[in-house]
């Protein structure tokens, strides 16, 4: 899985830490070999030990550079550089005595590493590496001097197979805990940050929600004065065809005062109307013939199951709204016959709006529902932006996604109550 935005920072900073780690491993093994050999006079075969800590030194600049270079890094990478820190020290170990080495825990710093950092497989496999490592140097060593006749005394071989057993229950008990709770800590800062992208679009759209209101208050006289004058227009002596255009701009001005008595409605002013149960057929045909009504010319193809469940759905306006917002994206985006698929059952319902239009914008699918977007000339991206907001509160969802031979599919999907049987 790639790492990407704060993510890579994230692993950029892990790798430089094990850069650094490596690096004073490297220093704190060298003086130990260094005081073994010669202030306590136990020789030790010094030219494989200074190679393996010269390409130890590589790797760690190769690694800090790395770690400061503009790259997407991935947990294979992470997974690959803890392996090399492992054989490495399987090296130092074997020429140090192997498993009677007194340092052969280190084993279990990279497996810590993994444990906090990279995914469980990874850290099974880091588990199985350094447990494989530790026994082998039970069999391949070369010993010390003074200890090489030890491996023979019985006592001092159970005491080494209960070192081996301790360090492969720890291995064990590092893989399935620490695992267990840096998933719960990366779990809860998702949590979190969930939770963060939800407060601030509920801070959005209660701004959204304050600035309609107050446009409402706003609207209601100028439309009320432009009702009163199409209305005195219609009856004065003029041609038919003013007639009928003003009959159109009244049907226009009675539109904008419907969606004023909506904003209204939403602000506690409930409607009686409004919020009950109806079947699902009824309200598409509701939703279908209002979009006719307010988009004049305006064709739609509607495709509905050929056996229809007995559902019902509750009849609520701003969800017939976000459903009439999606059908004015996809007339707006092309001028051929918009198509709705509706299919549903007893529990949820799934309508797919389709166009002909140039295709979906990539801004428009990376931030649908966390910020306004639009691909409109005039356009202010607050249809998408309250459709994902209705549609969220109401336990559905919705999808963007390009459609085969051009355009676009909108799929929103929520969930329906069953309509009580008719006595």
């Amino acid at each position: 899985m790639l790492i990407q935005g704060p993510a890579r920072s994230s692993s950029s900073s892990n790798l430089k830490r094990l850069a650094l780690l490596r690096g004073l491993l490297l220093i704190a093994e060298l003086l130990v070999v260094l005081g073994v050999n010669y202030l306590a006079d136990v020789p030790l075969p010094l030219s494989p030990l200074y190679i393996i800590f010269s390409l130890m030194a590589v790797a760690s600049l190769w690694t800090w550079r790395r770690a400061h270079c503009d790259v997407t890094l991935s947990d294979r990478e992470f997974f690959l550089q803890l392996c090399i820190d492992v054989l490495a020290l399987a090296a130092v170990l074997y020429f140090t005595g192997g498993a009677t080495n007194p340092f052969a825990w280190l084993f279990l710093i990279p497996l810590i590493i993994a444990a906090t950092v990279l995914s469980a497989a990874a850290v099974w496999l880091m588990a199985a590496l350094t447990t494989l490592c530790y026994s082998l140097l039970f069999f391949f060593y070369q010993p010390l001097g003074r200890d090489a006749h030890m491996h023979h005394d019985q006592a001092f071989s159970q005491h080494i197979f209960g070192m081996w057993f301790g360090f492969a229950l720890s291995a064990a008990l590092i893989a399935w805990f620490v695992v267990g709770i840096a998933n719960s800590v990366r779990q809860r800062d998702k949590l979190l940050a969930q939770a963060r992208e939800q407060a601030l679009r509920d801070e959005q759209l209660i701004a959204l929600g304050t600035l309609a209101t107050g446009a409402a208050h706003e609207l209601g006289t100028p439309l009320s004065t432009m009702a009163v004058l199409t209305r005195e227009l219609a009856r004065a002596d003029v041609p038919e065809g003013i007639k009928r255009k003003l009959k159109i701009l009244r049907s226009q001005v009675d539109r904008c005062k419907q969606a004023l008595s909506v904003i209204s409605a939403s602000t506690g002013e409930l409607r009686a109307e409004s919020g009950g149960l109806i079947p699902v057929q009824t309200w598409l045909e509701r939703v279908v013939d209002t979009w006719k009504a307010q988009r004049h010319g305006a064709s739609i193809s509607v495709n509905l199951p050929l056996q229809p469940a007995s559902t019902a759905i509750i009849d609520e306006q701003t969800l017939q709204q976000s459903i009439i917002n999606l059908l004015n994206n996809a007339a707006d985006a092309s001028e051929n016959e918009v198509e709705m698929n509706v299919r549903w059952d007893t529990l949820h319902i799934t309508v797919d709006i389709l166009d002909r239009g140039p295709g979906l914008h990539p801004n428009i699918s990376s931030t649908l529902g966390e910020c306004q977007a639009s691909d409109k000339e005039h356009g202010m991206g607050l249809g998408l932006l309250l459709t994902h907001a209705t549609l969220q509160r109401l336990g559905g969802d919705i999808a963007l996604f390009d459609r085969q031979g051009g355009g676009t599919c909108t799929r929103i999907q929520f969930p329906l109550t069953a309509m009580a049987p008719t006595p």
